[in-house]
């Protein structure tokens, strides 16, 4: 049987990463089909939010070039609302499979907790799906953007859009979807490739979560009625076998996820 994939994103159906996975996923023979914000909308973890007009949640076919056949969406909401219903059927039969991205920058650390790209992964793994996030390593710090934690761009670099090697990115994640497939329920497979091309990367890692992301954000001032953050490098460097390190010597990484789930470890005996 063919395996249902949704397509979705958090920079927007527009954007370049999506339609590089949706090919690179038909072109292995999946059933695909797109919904992806109609805006961007990176930062927004896994929050439910939607535009409604007149109580009906805003949906626009978006077909994408040289897919014909393959329907997609552009929705007017954030990407885990958009996964979550179309787990219920919102865009044709259940998905099976989430790929969410790929993303315009990586998505490292533990600062995934933020990236709309993981958000609507982790939302599809809650709902029954398995989920892989995909982003391609693009940005340097200055080009960050404290309005995402780092997930987006400013408007200059996403004129080099055309220059990146999406297509790297899109074949780790096709090629690791038979390890997703066979993972325990709730799993969710965050990759990260570097902006190289398939002959220059050195090879996939399983990479841990580094204990912070590729930038951090800090206040940089803060005054009556306001307050301005910035982003800035780490001030340590990042450990080897982490997801920011492996990307940093040329390795494409892979980090095994869960839904939020329970802990056994901590001490809440005695209570009533």
């Amino acid at each position: 049987m063919t395996l249902r994939v949704l397509i979705t994103n958090d920079d927007g159906i527009a954007a370049p990463g999506i339609h590089a996975l949706a090919r690179a996923a038909v072109d292995r023979g999946l059933d695909v089909v797109v919904a992806a914000p109609l805006e961007e909308a990176s930062g927004t973890s896994a929050a439910l939010t939607a535009v409604e007009s007149d109580g009906h949640v805003v949906v626009r076919e978006h077909p994408l070039p040289g897919l014909d056949g393959v329907p997609a969406y552009g929705v007017g909401a954030s990407p885990a609302f958009i996964t979550l219903i179309a787990t219920h059927g919102a865009f044709g039969p259940p998905p099976t499979v989430v790929l969410s991205g790929i993303n315009r920058g990586a998505n490292a650390g533990r600062a995934v907790l933020h990236s709309g790209t993981v958000g609507a992964a982790f939302t599809a793994a809650a709902n029954g799906c398995r989920a892989m996030a995909v982003s391609l390593d693009v940005l340097t710090p200055g080009e960050a953007t404290a309005a995402s934690g780092g997930a987006a761009v400013a408007a200059a670099a996403r004129v080099r859009d055309a220059e990146r090697h999406w297509t790297t990115a899109a074949r780790v994640a096709l090629d690791l979807l038979p390890r997703l497939t066979a993972a325990p329920a709730l799993s969710v497979l965050n990759v990260n490739a570097p902006d190289l091309p398939a002959g220059r990367l050195r090879g996939v890692r399983r990479g841990t979560l580094a204990s912070f992301g590729q930038v951090q954000m800090t206040v940089a001032e803060s005054g009556h009625g306001f307050v301005r953050t910035s982003l800035e490098e780490p001030g340590e460097a990042a450990q080897e076998g982490t997801d920011v390190a492996l990307l940093a010597s040329g390795y494409a990484s892979v980090t095994a996820l869960r839904a939020v789930t329970e802990v056994a470890d901590v001490d809440l005996s005695g209570l009533d």
